[in-house]
């Protein structure tokens, strides 16, 4: 398999950090850091890790682990200071998700996976930037993506993402509803391999609705379109009342819950999992893969970032680029 490619993320973050953690313990994937790598050789430095830093090009070897860390080297715009947030340094946040993407896109790496960026210093730099889906949705040029965060014994789907929550009804429209859930549908068997996806689908009100006595966007929307991807053959449980729905008897009957927005599924999947959850991209022409967690600029270069979630992401990226092979008839994902 080609390397997986890791963006550093924002350099005052913790981004750097995890990354050098994660390659001061053994080795499991190929992987190559994409980053600036005196600010890389500084923080390591600060952590008191000792690594050897490898100039990588295509078809050089890329063990990432055992005390090596291949490099891209982008440098930064300005020099980081830990905790520090540089509106300088907003463009080489966005160089690595270019590089990262131009490279998967030329078939030098198998998949990408992004440390934390900080959204604010991007859009305070100027960019308009909503996140890393929204970003990468536009690069690729597709029409649909789907955020989608898993841990052990729990995945959650979101039909909406970063919105703010007045806006989330009129944004939840019968096409928008087909379009996440076909996403999500064809990527749970191409990416995981699963046969025959079982989709729990919350509600968008308290109680789903109570009838249309809480709200009738079920019987207007979600139930309409529900309708039409059960004729499609797709598995659709629900719309069902999100607080039940999180409960171990009802999760056990699905593989994949659908929640209408972000703050509906993810606060129940980071009290889950937060540590060891990794935030899937799904239907990009390439597979992407995140950390569950942000910045964390108070405590950059202190050593007390967890690289666990990095490690998951990359753990992850690895079986999905494995499962997308082995459903491919041409062998490529």
């Amino acid at each position: 398999m080609l390397p997986l490619v890791i963006t550093s993320g924002e350099p005052a973050g913790i981004g750097p950090d995890i990354c050098l953690q994660l390659a001061a313990l053994p080795a499991r994937h190929d992987a190559v850091v994409l980053g600036d790598v005196d600010m890389l050789a500084r923080r390591a430095q600060q952590l008191r890790l000792r690594l050897d830093f490898l100039h990588w090009s295509p078809g050089r070897p890329a063990q990432f682990g055992d005390g090596e860390i291949p490099v891209i080297n982008i440098p930064c715009a300005e020099p980081p200071e830990c905790g520090q947030l540089n509106r300088a340094n907003s463009s080489y946040v966005l160089q690595l998700l270019d590089q990262a993407i131009d490279g998967v896109e030329a078939g030098h790496f198998s998949a990408m996976v992004t440390a934390p960026l900080q959204k604010s210093i991007i859009n305070e730099a100027g960019v308009p930037f909503s996140g890393h889906t929204e970003y990468l949705q536009q690069k690729a040029g597709v029409d649909q993506v789907v955020m989608m965060l898993a841990t052990q014994g729990l995945m959650v789907a979101l039909a909406t993402t970063h919105l703010p929550l007045r806006a989330v009804p009129d944004a939840l429209t019968q096409d928008l509803i087909l379009s996440v859930t076909r996403v999500l549908h064809a990527s749970l068997k191409q990416r995981f391999g699963l046969s025959d996806p079982r989709i729990l689908v919350c509600g968008i009100n308290p109680h789903a609705g109570e009838n249309g006595h809480l709200g009738d966007e079920e019987i207007t929307t979600l139930i309409p379109a529900l309708e039409t991807l059960r004729a499609e053959g797709i598995n659709m449980q629900g719309p069902m009342p999100a607080d039940t729905l999180f409960t171990e008897k009802v999760l056990q009957n699905g593989d994949v819950v659908l929640a209408m927005y972000h703050d509906q599924g993810l606060p129940v999947l980071k009290y889950k999992g937060f540590g060891d959850a990794v935030n899937i991209t799904l239907g990009l022409p390439f597979v992407r893969t995140s950390v569950d967690h942000g910045t964390a600029l108070d405590i950059a270069g202190t050593g007390r970032a967890n690289p666990g979630s990095l490690e998951t992401a990359l753990e992850y990226a690895a079986t999905m680029v494995h499962n997308s092979v082995a459903s491919s008839p041409v062998g490529a994902p």
